[in-house]
């Protein structure tokens, strides 16, 4: 863990099990956290509101990023205020667009002028973060979600986009640049060598911290152990001819 220590981006937790999250809220290197409604789907959510406000008793002095959930721009709004105001330290997470495509540029205006904070998401173009940027203000805080995991899924090397944005963003204190879609250990090291400001990593990733550092040949060990130990669970056999 020392290697964590030597990092300047934040690291988020993302995910929606409570249990994990209380036990990552005592780690120093846990920043803050975000979830989702894919997420919560996953370990079986059914009262968004119930969650989110059990959350937030849970954690009360880092930023945590809670979703909207609905394909109206109108509600959109609604729901971003209501959920606003369960916290201090709650980021509304606006997708850059509702799943028809439509903009939500002015939504996002509307918000952060009245001073809710922001956390922009499913964003995986350049022209997406300058429409966003935009619309920002100097005051108010806000993040920038770019899923750089889902833009190297296409085939797309995602660090020029990655580092064209925190470049963007240099002057403006309040906005930072989040690396969203984290596929491995390695894309935290990667994030921090172009000073993106956040990363959001998934608690099963999180759990793979204990081998950063960890000597290679050790691991190629471990990987052989665990091979011939499967085989021999397994109780595969193969019959030799020896005629």
């Amino acid at each position: 863990m020392n290697n964590l220590k030597n990092l300047n981006i934040k690291i988020f937790a993302d995910g929606a099990n409570l249990d994990g999250i209380k036990e990552l809220n005592k780690q120093d290197y846990i920043s803050g956290f975000t979830t989702n409604p894919s997420l919560m789907k996953k370990v079986g959510v059914s009262d968004y509101k119930d969650f989110s406000q059990n959350l937030l008793k849970l954690i009360t002095d880092k930023p945590i990023s809670l979703e909207v959930f609905t394909d109206e721009i109108d509600l959109m709004e609604e729901q971003a205020r209501e959920i606003s105001s369960w916290g201090k330290n709650v980021y509304v997470k606006i997708p850059i667009t509702n799943s028809k495509g439509k903009s939500t540029i002015d939504l996002i205006k509307r918000l952060i002028n009245d001073n809710i904070k922001c956390n922009i998401t499913a964003v995986l173009t350049f022209n997406q973060v300058k429409e966003i940027l935009k619309v920002a203000n100097d005051k108010t805080e806000m993040i920038i979600s770019i899923f750089a995991g889902r833009i190297a899924d296409t085939g797309i090397n995602p660090i020029n986009i990655m580092k064209d944005s925190v470049g963007m963003c240099k002057e403006k204190k309040n906005i930072k640049i989040l690396w969203a879609s984290t596929r491995e250990v390695l894309n935290i090291f990667e994030a921090n060598r172009i000073n993106c400001h956040i990363i959001t990593v998934p608690h099963e990733i999180l759990k793979k911290f204990k081998n950063i550092g960890k000597d290679l040949t050790e691991v190629s060990l471990e990987t052989v152990k665990s091979f011939y130990s499967d085989a021999k669970e397994a109780g595969f056999q193969i019959k030799i001819n020896k005629s």
